[in-house]
């Protein structure tokens, strides 16, 4: 469609709907779609551009079907309707109210033939009917249309929407098509100046608008273009360092999760559990199976499988756990290479169990509808599911250390950790102080199981990612110190997402086991070194 085609459209619109035409908004739009009968494509596109005047939004579905070529007209009367398929007649539709006005015969009407400059000029008729629509979404939705594809022919008709609109958020938006249409206009200077800082305001939206427009500005605005693009860019790459800070610490938040478990059981049983990595396995296999069952019984529930899904693997995998301690590690303390080896077998004995069970393939877990989708947080993008795992990974870290402090049990434990045979000579009966931090360990690591199963891939092999960085987590923060845990997770998460933009995310992963291997070489404790007469010796 040509310049001329498009400024005919806008210019119909324009008149009719705000100079007080007889076609002005609250006409019947039915005896124009009549006239399209006997209309060429000229006459055609005038007339369209007179029915998107009248702003009645009913109008939409009609023009939609013109666009697709679905609008007949009847030969006995030269009526115009809106036609689908039934069987061997057509259903005439109203092209204003969409009620059915019967079936005909496919010979009793004649198709409305229709152009590309014709498509192009309903479609920039309905833009011109949504900006001036008293739906407010429609509204909106036109104002974003043409900030992504703003063209000088569309700043009247935004101009002449703006001055009507109200609504605070929508004319904001308005503003902003109108500065990035004015930009390719042949406006005043000043004008463009002003709207070269509007859109400098949209960030990295605006980016793209002004890189261009930068080949054909005039060259008294290119000072303003530059330093608004510097500016964008400035505050991008501000923004990005935030985004990648972000990311780190919703990759910590994993790493925690993962890991504090095994700080507990490590820290205070001395144990190198390879099976841990199994025990958050088999957290996301108990998520599974519980939005299994609510799938098939109570579909209604789904938004609470998570909720159910955590004492549930909390106590499949404490279970478990105790079952390993009781049964095999118990007789291996004092030898860590032979726990290392059984640890080991065991977790190859839960993975083949799984696969038998469930199978080898990824199992589909679902995110309730509170942790889908995502929300702009200024120019970086929160998902929600990221961050109702950083609030739940910090909650567990908090419940974690409370029960450390303030019960008997956690002071069981940190005796048990500081000097055993004290512990034991005060009468505290430290093998099943063992067998319960084991299981309290793995109960932890089923429940970041259940977190992990809504970010990552359900399969037999999901444990294996997490467990040597795990082990970085508890040997870099201090073995058995939850502080030392929480400061390590959200560290090396920050920085293997700032190493992997420029190195990759492999040999991100290597600097950072090589920076970790320098550091213990230095602090062989850790950051947050564990007190006790017997660690001390």
């Amino acid at each position: 469609m040509t310049t001329r085609h498009f400024f005919r459209i806008l210019i119909t619109l324009l008149a009719f709907t705000f100079s007080g035409h007889s076609f002005a908004q609250g006409t019947d739009p039915k005896p124009l779609f009549d006239q399209l009968a006997d209309a060429n494509f000229n006459e055609a596109e005038k007339l369209v551009g007179e029915i998107a005047a009248t702003g009645d939004t009913r109008v939409v579905p009609a023009l939609n079907a013109f666009a697709e070529g679905d609008l007949y007209f009847r030969k006995s009367d030269k009526a115009v309707f809106a036609a689908k398929s039934a069987g061997e007649q057509l259903e005439l539709i109203d092209p204003v109210t969409g009620t059915s006005a019967g079936q005909v015969a496919k010979g009793a009407v004649t198709k409305i033939r229709v152009n590309n400059n014709l498509r192009r000029a309903i479609r920039a008729a309905l833009g011109g009917l949504t900006l001036m629509s008293p739906d407010r979404g429609a509204r909106l939705a036109a104002a974003d249309a043409i900030l992504r594809s703003p063209s000088a022919e569309a700043l009247e008709l935004v101009e002449a929407a703006l001055a009507k609109e109200t609504d605070s958020t929508v004319k904001a938006r308005m503003e902003e098509a109108r500065a990035v249409s004015l930009l390719s206009s042949d406006r005043s200077i000043d004008e463009k100046r002003a709207a070269i800082e509007t859109i400098a305001g949209l960030g990295a939206s605006g980016l793209g608008v002004l890189n261009s427009v930068a080949g054909s500005i005039d060259a008294s605005l290119k000072p303003d273009l530059d330093a608004a693009i510097t500016a964008i860019q400035n505050e991008q790459q501000l923004w990005n360092m935030a985004q990648n800070v972000w990311y780190g610490l919703s990759l910590g938040s994993v790493l925690l999760l993962a890991a504090i478990g095994l700080a507990i059981t490590f820290g205070v049983m001395g144990i190198i559990n390879m099976a841990h990595g199994e025990m958050v396995m088999l957290g996301a296999y108990s998520t599974f199976v519980v939005q299994q069952v609510i799938r098939e019984n109570a579909p209604g529930l789904f938004d609470w499988s998570l909720a159910i899904a955590l004492p549930v693997a909390f106590l499949v995998t404490g279970a478990v756990g105790l079952v390993i301690e009781r049964g095999v590690i118990r007789f291996l303390y004092g030898r860590p290479l032979e726990t290392l080896l059984a640890t080991w077998g065991v977790s190859l004995i839960l993975q083949q169990a799984i696969r038998t069970l469930f199978g080898p393939t990824n199992q589909e877990v679902g995110n309730p509808s509170w942790m889908s989708g995502s929300f702009p947080l200024g120019g970086m993008t929160i998902t929600w599911n990221r961050m109702w795992i950083v609030v739940f990974s910090l909650s567990i870290f908090v419940g974690l250390l409370l029960l450390m402090k303030r019960s008997a049990f956690g002071l069981q434990m940190r005796a048990v950790t500081q000097n055993r045979r004290m512990a034991s000579s005060m009468g505290i009966r430290t093998p099943w102080v063992d067998a319960f931090t084991f299981a309290l360990g793995s109960g932890i690591a089923g429940i970041a199981g259940v977190a992990l199963s809504q970010i990552d891939n359900v399969s037999p092999n999901l444990g294996q990612s997490y467990i040597i960085d795990s082990f970085m987590v508890v040997v870099f923060g201090g073995v058995g110190n939850l502080w030392g845990t929480l400061v390590g997770a959200l560290s090396l998460g920050v920085l293997n997402k700032f190493l992997e933009p420029s190195v990759g995310a492999v040999l991100g992963k290597i600097l950072v086991l090589v920076l970790i291997i320098l550091f213990i070489q230095k602090r062989p404790r850790g950051l947050f070194a564990l007190k006790g007469r017997a660690i001390e010796a």
